[in-house]
């Protein structure tokens, strides 16, 4: 009887043990299962996902003055649910900037740069991991500083594709602004954003990918291109879920004495899943 009590006692104790070890083993799949879902739509700019990115942009060695600008762009995104299968994907984009010896030797210029607002229709349910969005952006003249605004508003058509699959992304963003009103004597706004892209993403909600920033001024006839790479991940700060990205900033075209050695990106997303 005593052996018996023993063998039972051991078997509850193994049983018990082997119960934890498979809740701890499902609370981590469940919780890689959601970081890689939560990555999964933050690589779709369309997705619907209440978030707020806080995108820092630091580039040095900007023209003949060897300047410096950081810019922070905070970009919410709101989806609104217009029927079974159309969403409504609003995003603001406010920059933040201050700059050291862009303008000229020994300048400095701080406060807001104008905001680009876009409305994305799309529909609620992708096909075939192919999943798009239209409709319009505007470009709202709320910069503080007279060089760091156009003193116009502008409007036009933004659009944006992409395909996902096994953990991949790929696609491209457009919007092209032309002025309509503003400041008579500040120069007329006709300009091209183009910005392909391509993420990674593995089960644990890592990512590695990169973009390319392309701004086609037609007005002066310049190109402006960035590259930036960026290595992202998932994870938590206490119950808010969170999304953090760094990576290097390489400017590969830009109009003549403007151009950056290099730069630095750092961002962090708050995510407010459903």
């Amino acid at each position: 009887m005593q052996n018996m009590k023993h063998q039972y006692s051991f078997w509850t104790v193994l049983t018990i043990v082997l119960l934890g070890f498979a809740q701890v083993g499902n609370a981590q799949e469940a919780a890689e299962s959601d970081a890689a879902e939560l990555a999964k739509k933050l690589s779709n700019p369309i997705a619907s996902l209440i978030s707020v990115p806080f995108q820092n942009n630091t580039d040095i060695g900007i023209g003949t003055h060897n300047g410096t600008r950081n810019t922070l762009n905070i970009q919410p995104v709101l989806p609104i649910r217009l029927s079974d299968n159309l969403n409504l994907i609003a995003r603001w984009v406010q920059p933040i900037i201050a700059q050291y010896n862009v303008t000229g030797a020994d300048t400095h210029e701080s406060g807001l740069g104008d905001a680009v607002v876009s409305a994305f229709i799309s529909p609620s349910n992708s096909k075939g991991g192919l999943t798009w969005g239209a409709g319009p952006v505007f470009l709202v003249p709320d910069g503080t500083n007279e060089f760091l605004s156009t003193k116009k508003f502008g409007i036009g058509p933004t659009v944006v594709a992409l395909y996902q699959s096994k953990g991949s992304t790929v696609g491209a963003l457009a919007n092209q602004i032309w002025s309509i009103a503003g400041d008579e004597n500040r120069g007329d706004v006709n300009q091209l954003f183009f910005q392909p892209f391509y993420t990674y993403n593995w089960k644990s909600g890592a990512g590695l990918g990169a973009n390319f920033e392309i701004t086609q001024n037609w007005e002066a006839s310049t190109t402006t291109v960035w590259l930036n790479p960026v290595l992202s991940g998932v994870t938590s700060l206490g119950k808010q879920k969170v999304q953090l990205a760094v990576g290097p900033r390489f400017n590969l075209a830009a109009p003549d004495g403007s151009k950056a050695d290099f730069g630095f990106r750092a961002v962090i997303v708050f995510l407010f899943p459903k």
